[in-house]
């Protein structure tokens, strides 16, 4: 999520064009049901993943067609429900598997379907979709199989939940410096921003949840804010290049699913792998 450096007009919505009432309340609706399903039913939550990050590839899709790359859609969304559905019930041998078979379920279904014609742009396309944010997003099934994997992908989402808040904030409140010329709504006060929140938040819930160390989190908090900004510049770049605004308009005040999954597949498979380490 890009930060802003403006503040709020007085119609509710923020001067770079975000309905920031509508945002949060996007955003609450979402948190309650990520939190009541993954301690509740752990499929229902991996169902809501499925059709979440469906919906981005779909987005994804839909974008680079903006410019005439074609991207097979049936096998990507196949593969993506495929990949977090083997994460969880089969581990990281059969994540890494129904990749490699999707990789050339892609290629073949391209190649019969378009003819040669840009078949390496596509292809490329193609793979790329496979693993941004299929592939990544499919860990999310490794974070949650273990037996307190509930408590896992709280930590994972509220820590990077917290960059994008903490940003965001910081940046509207303090942002003087700009941090990148790729989004010009960064600053440095604003990444600060993320880093203070996604330590407090990392550290907090490891403690309590994980009952580890105030270092294991600070270190997932710092980890986050990093990695969820360098995933909010990818989008950027991505977005440049096709010469769009937003990916989708499915969330109000946020965009489309890809704007919102941006920040999370960047940083759930590190977190997974410091998670794995230390617990």
């Amino acid at each position: 999520m890009e930060e802003s450096t403006a503040g709020t007009s007085p119609s509710g919505g923020s001067r770079t064009g975000r309905n920031l009432p509508a945002a949060i309340a996007v955003g609450a609706a979402l948190g309650a049901s990520v939190i009541v399903s993954i301690y509740t039913i752990k499929e229902i939550f991996l169902l809501v993943v499925v059709a979440a990050v469906g919906v981005g590839v779909m987005e994804l899709v839909k974008a680079f067609g903006t410019r005439g790359i074609v991207v097979p859609l049936a096998p990507a969304l196949v593969g993506t429900a495929g990949m977090l559905a083997g994460a969880y019930w089969g581990g990281a041998v059969s994540l890494v598997g129904t990749f490699a078979v999707f990789v050339f379920v892609m290629l073949i279904w391209r190649m019969f379907s378009s003819g040669t014609d840009g078949y390496v742009r596509d292809a490329t396309a193609s793979v790329f979709t496979l693993v941004y944010p299929a592939l990544l997003a499919g860990f999310i099934g490794l974070l949650l199989s273990p037996q307190d994997g509930a408590d896992r992908v709280l930590i994972f989402i509220a820590v990077t939940v917290a960059s994008d808040i903490g940003g965001y904030f910081a940046g509207v409140l303090f942002g003087r410096h700009k941090m990148s010329i790729i989004s010009p709504k960064k600053t440095w006060e604003g990444f600060a921003g993320s880093v203070l929140a996604c330590v407090g938040v990392g550290a907090w819930l490891v403690i309590w949840r994980m009952e580890g160390e105030f270092w294991q989190g600070a270190l997932i908090g710092v980890l986050a804010a990093a990695l969820a900004t360098i995933g909010d510049l990818i989008e950027s770049m991505i977005k440049r290049d096709l010469g769009i605004k937003d990916l989708g308009t499915i969330l109000p005040g946020h965009g489309g699913l890809m704007d919102r999954l941006d920040s999370l597949v960047t940083t759930l498979v590190p977190i997974w792998l410091l998670l794995a380490l230390f617990f």
